[in-house]
């Protein structure tokens, strides 16, 4: 087996794998950031292997197009036929440089697509805060604007600088401890940068929308950060003020944003309400660092056998 289909079958057993599992792993929220990460790390390790398969193929046909020997992936190719009889064909050669020509293709359209909806996005975000902090009036007293708006909803969105967006509904309905919980929420949001991480993971999902790992992780990520942000409120906020903060809130927040009312509410509630014990939280920490290293790990040992398999193919040709 060649390096470039060892590398995508580990991506095709990931991408149909992972969202199964990580979802039974993080669905109570008992470790919020450590789901992010196991999610990101699953994503990032499937994108990486399908690009790393591209270029190896690409490596190797480049080196002999036309020179049996010469070529690492080639010569461990010519080996294997060695051995049970076979010899190469013009014909498989032409197939196997036209599969990598199309990956190549397939590879560059997918990423100036993302590039364009990571764009698109950031315009989005940056205009929308630019036009919340010149339409709306100062909150006294805080780092927040408020939006006069029938709708009770509270969101931060990404910008230079940032916006964290109080509509006058739902000022009405918030008492000051909620309002305070409800505004560290926000803020815990923009520390930790979670607009940005959210922004990425969505343009992956819009760029390759067929993806189950994709689409899942996207919902899933989103999910698990206001949870992270609900962790970080409650560190100076009592459970109590922010879930009835989080209750309040009806009304929806823009696309482009994270509003404390309109992801999750229920898990949140239930998990505001009657907080994970602290032997699951440890089991489920326990659980994720394995998955997560196993994610991360495998790739980098599969390459390291790959390298020293080819030397070996080499030495034996040799």
């Amino acid at each position: 087996m060649s390096a470039a289909l060892c590398l995508l079958t580990y991506a095709a057993v990931v991408a149909a794998a992972a969202p199964r599992v990580l979802i039974r792993l993080t669905r109570r929220g008992n470790a919020p950031r450590l789901g992010v990460v196991a999610w990101i790390v699953a994503i990032g390790s499937v994108g990486a292997s399908a690009v790393a398969a591209t270029t190896v193929a690409v490596v190797d046909l480049a080196r002999s197009p036309s020179r049996p020997g010469t070529s690492l992936m080639h010569a461990c190719e010519q080996l294997a036929r060695i051995l049970v009889g076979e010899h190469s064909d013009p014909t498989s050669q032409y197939a196997a440089a036209a599969l990598v020509t199309a990956a190549v293709a397939v590879t560059a359209l997918t990423g100036v697509r993302l590039a364009r909806h990571l764009s698109a996005s950031r315009r989005s975000t940056h205009g929308h805060a630019r036009t919340a902090r010149l339409v709306g009036r100062p909150l006294v007293g805080h780092d927040a604007v408020v939006l006069d708006a029938p709708q009770r909803a509270a969101y931060c969105v990404a910008g230079r600088p940032n916006a964290i967006v109080v509509t006058s509904a739902a000022l009405d309905a918030l008492d000051d401890g909620q309002l305070e919980a409800v505004l560290a929420h926000e803020r815990a949001h923009l520390t930790g940068r979670h607009p940005q991480v959210l922004a990425v993971v969505r343009a992956l999902a819009d760029t390759v929308p067929r993806s189950t790992l994709l689409r899942t992780g996207a919902t899933e990520i989103a999910r698990l950060l206001e949870m992270c942000a609900d962790d970080r409120a409650m560190r100076t906020h009592s459970p109590r003020a922010l879930l009835r903060g989080l209750i309040a809130l009806t009304g929806p927040a823009p696309s482009a944003a994270l509003g404390a009312g309109n992801v999750a509410v229920l898990d949140r509630a239930g998990r505001l309400a009657s907080p994970p014990r602290a032997l699951d939280r440890a089991r489920t920490r326990a659980l994720l660092t394995a998955a997560i290293a196993t994610l991360a790990g495998l790739p980098l040992a599969a390459a390291a056998l790959m390298l020293a398999g080819r030397m070996l193919c080499i030495t034996a040709l040799v």
